[in-house]
């Protein structure tokens, strides 16, 4: 298994503050993530003016009068913003990217030669923005929330038509709930997914704490995605679903020992336990004292620690030899 494509996902989190979304940038370099992520939108291309605010987001956000629309264009980054965080990332040591939610903001991020996209769970019915991507001919994330298999299917099936490969898709398993409770989770249905597609899988989680995504690189997720914020508290709708610094971290070594331990299929005597192997198993030895001459019996011999002797898996073959010498008890018994 390769190393696990971490991406921070700030999203909105910046609250339309160039310095918190700087912040967040510092916090992602801090966690060691691979990638921080935010979102791209035209706010009059992404809603109607009636759109109504999820209720995770009525939630979140106080004294709302519930209008995405209202909501989105405080959090709406433009084109110099957008520069602005770039040139940040690029001093800062930090890759980005951005999830674009309207054509016109492709169509930009592409001038912007990012190299990824990342196709947001949903705009996965919708086929115009899935060809725009797909004419990209680059890399995609494709995000499943709120989708069964016959949708993934469909949106794999535009990906492909206008020119993808699927070496060039990974699709990430998700639950858009926020945030998504346990018993909704269902990990196993990524494997589900690269099983029947035959693409790389990974997760964009949305359920409070680490335990899952750390669960689904141990299942085979080759990318994790996680929100982040600099402080559940604050005001906004994806705050609360979103992990800390110091807890996006620990998510982060959390799943770099994961990656470790996984290791190979092959399970051989490792170097670490070699030094073990004598002082954790046993010899036949000496139950009581044997003369030379005595029969090896069942009565006569035992088997004790250390394993320097001759294996207790040998013991059959010992039982009814006549001994060569004298032992006394505990001593180990030698090869005849």
């Amino acid at each position: 298994m390769g190393k696990v494509l971490i991406i921070a996902e700030a999203g909105v989190n910046h609250n339309g503050s160039m310095e918190l979304a700087k912040k967040l940038i510092d916090a992602a370099i801090y966690s060691g993530v691979d990638y921080i992520k935010f979102q791209s939108f035209k706010t009059d291309k992404l809603v109607s003016i009636n759109a109504r605010q999820a209720d995770y987001q009525q939630k979140n956000i106080i004294g709302t009068d519930n209008s995405q629309y209202s909501m989105l264009k405080k959090l709406e980054l433009s084109p110099d913003q957008h520069f602005e965080l770039i040139s940040y990332c690029n001093d800062k040591g930090i890759k980005f990217f951005s999830t674009a939610f309207d054509i016109d903001s492709i169509n930009f991020l592409a001038k912007l030669k990012l190299g990824l996209w990342k196709i947001p769970s949903g705009e996965i019915t919708n086929y115009p923005y899935l060809k725009t991507i797909a004419l990209q001919h680059e890399p995609v994330i494709l995000s499943t929330g709120m989708c069964d298999m016959a949708d993934i299917d469909a949106a794999l099936s535009v990906l492909l038509k206008f020119g993808m490969n699927k070496e060039q898709i990974s699709i990430l398993h998700c639950n858009t709930e926020y945030p998504t409770p346990m018993k909704d989770v269902n990990l196993r249905a990524m494997n589900s997914i690269a099983e029947r597609f035959g693409v790389k899988v990974g997760y964009s989680d949305h359920t409070i704490g680490i335990e899952v995504p750390v669960a689904a690189v141990a299942l085979g997720a080759s990318i994790i995605e996680k929100h982040f914020t600099l402080d559940r508290n604050m005001e906004g709708p994806d705050h609360k679903a979103s992990l800390e610094p110091d807890e996006l971290k620990t998510m982060v070594n959390a799943i770099r020992n994961i990656e470790k331990a996984l290791g190979s299929k092959d399970k051989n005597v490792t170097e670490s336990e070699k030094k073990n192997i004598t002082a954790a198993r046993k010899s036949i030895v000496a139950l009581t004292s044997i003369n030379e001459g005595d029969i090896f019996t069942e009565h006569n011999l035992t088997i004790k620690r250390p394993g320097i002797g001759i294996s207790p898996m040998l013991w059959e073959s010992v039982i009814g030899q006549k001994s060569k010498r004298s032992y006394n008890p505990d001593d180990i018994i030698e090869i005849q």
